[in-house]
């Protein structure tokens, strides 16, 4: 088994559970802990475990992509921003397709990539307190790979209206919008999460791989497609005088000068 730096992974009674762990950066998104977390999805496919749990460590689930390291990402080509947009798409698609139980256990705010992450497994469980956002606007970046996941889930024009606003909803919310599955209390979440596992590995192993594949297959041919655009489309903006500028604001906590709407005075 890899040894990680960045995630956690245990395996118990059948559960392999993944936690982020960069609790001092509330598990936001570096290179290396995507590439861990693929690494580790990858090892969970083919070992014998039959539950997956995902969690973060600390106060978050997961912040989103690192702020500190997309200020760096004006000094690299267009053949590694799309090598970067292609990382993490990979994480995506690894979970969507993911062909055993995952259970995802939001112990505080998904943001951003945090908030796919949170809400692509088969089943999400959240504490009241935790907060979703898709808030990539905001620094002048698209969501372009969220977009695929949360159009399947709360349809068009729900999902129009959180990609274009940038907004956090509470869990509440996103229960409701069916984002979230079962809100938990902050002290029985893992616990409520590893209940659940046991229960899952109550049925056939070989039945639940046929469930996720049939959905998956479902879904396969307009997926790569939205994905390879969406890639496409993060690989160019991260070249964008909006997304640098957002970024710039982002450091300096202040509030954006946008140069597209400069341009059009």
């Amino acid at each position: 088994m890899a040894r990680f730096e960045e995630i956690l992974v245990h395996s118990a009674n059948g559960v392999k559970t993944i936690t982020l762990n960069r609790p001092e950066r509330r598990n936001a998104l570096s290179m290396r802990m995507i590439e861990e977390l693929a690494q580790a999805l990858d090892e969970a496919a083919r070992c014998s475990c039959s539950v997956v749990i995902l969690t973060g460590a600390g106060a978050a689930f997961c912040a989103g992509l690192d702020m500190e390291h997309l200020a760096t990402l004006s000094a690299t080509t267009p053949a590694e921003h799309r090598r970067d947009s292609e990382n993490v798409a990979r994480v995506l698609r690894a979970l969507y397709d993911f062909p055993k139980p995952v259970i995802a256990a939001v112990n505080g705010p998904a943001i951003a990539s945090g908030m796919v992450l949170a809400t692509i497994p088969d089943i999400t469980l959240a504490t009241p307190e935790s907060k979703f956002g898709l808030n990539e606007v905001r620094v002048g970046f698209v969501p372009a790979m969220a977009a695929s996941f949360l159009l399947r889930q709360v349809g068009e024009k729900r999902c129009r209206e959180l990609l274009l606003t940038g907004r956090l909803m509470k869990a509440q919310e996103a229960l409701c919008l069916g984002l979230v599955t079962q809100l938990v209390a902050a002290e029985e979440l893992m616990q409520t999460a590893q209940a659940l596992a046991q229960t899952l590995l109550q049925n056939s192993p070989q039945a639940m791989q046929s469930v996720k594949r049939l959905l998956a297959q479902h879904a396969r041919l307009r997926l790569d497609a939205e994905l390879e655009d969406a890639i496409e489309v993060n690989a160019q903006q991260r070249s964008a005088e909006d997304f640098k500028e957002g970024v710039e604001a982002f450091k300096q906590k202040r509030k954006p000068e946008w140069p597209s709407m400069r341009a059009r005075v």
